[in-house]
């Protein structure tokens, strides 16, 4: 999206709305993953992706019982966390990448999670996303999530035209007021996993429809109120 383009998006009238209703919806605050440490908190957030929450709280108390502290972590065989996480997606991948990540942190950061975005992108298995959600949950430090399910939800409600992740979020912290940005994230996970499906939208049960931009355009005519 362009910056002109961006300009047009009235942000009272266009974003509040939905952002209101989300937050009736779906609530302002999410419940963190189990954990005591920092770096559990992150290994949490690296099993996540592409799983539900539930199976990763399912297989947290059990693993932070075998490996208490991140060097116990680091020095697991890799086949040992695999055994630990069979049931989350891609589990050999995120075994592979989580006792990597913990031995950078054991070496490299004397045991303490880094606290910038830039050193976190560092460590093994840590994209973007999680480096977001790790500073959000455990600083409360703002940041704009862009999964599939906002990347999807925010082009088709007209906030964001990016052909990328990175773009939208950049889009996204133009439109959205700070205060929203962590809770953005949770919010449109459950309306994209409810409502507003990769599969299909189901407009007709939406209650953001007469704030969508993609809607308002297959409805000649029809504006919100």
């Amino acid at each position: 999206m362009s910056e002109e383009k961006q300009k047009k998006i009235d942000t009272e009238k266009q974003v509040m709305p939905v952002l209101k209703q989300l937050d009736r919806l779906y609530g302002t605050t999410k419940t963190g993953f189990f954990h005591q440490e920092p770096w559990q908190l992150l290994v949490a957030i690296m099993l996540s992706a592409q799983s539900t929450d539930k199976q990763v709280e399912e297989v947290l108390p059990e693993l932070y019982r075998n490996y208490p502290k991140v060097e116990h972590m680091a020095n697991a065989p890799v086949e040992e966390i695999e055994r630990n996480i069979r049931s989350i997606g891609l589990y050999k991948s995120k075994a592979k990448n989580i006792k990597k990540c913990c031995g950078q942190i054991v070496t490299e950061y004397a045991g303490q999670v880094p606290e910038t975005i830039g050193e976190l992108l560092r460590l093994a298995g840590v994209g973007r996303k999680t480096a977001t959600l790790y500073l959000a949950d455990a600083h409360g430090i703002p940041g704009v999530t862009v999964d599939t399910h906002v990347f999807r939800i925010s082009r088709r409600l007209g906030w964001a035209l990016g052909k990328n992740p990175a773009q939208v979020e950049l889009e996204l912290q133009k439109v959205l007021p700070v205060d929203y940005w962590n809770r953005i994230n949770f919010q449109l996970i459950y309306h994209g996993r409810a409502v507003c499906t990769a599969r299909k939208a189901h407009c007709e049960i939406c209650p953001l429809e007469k704030w969508c931009a993609k809607r308002l355009e297959e409805k000649p005519g029809k504006t919100a109120r």
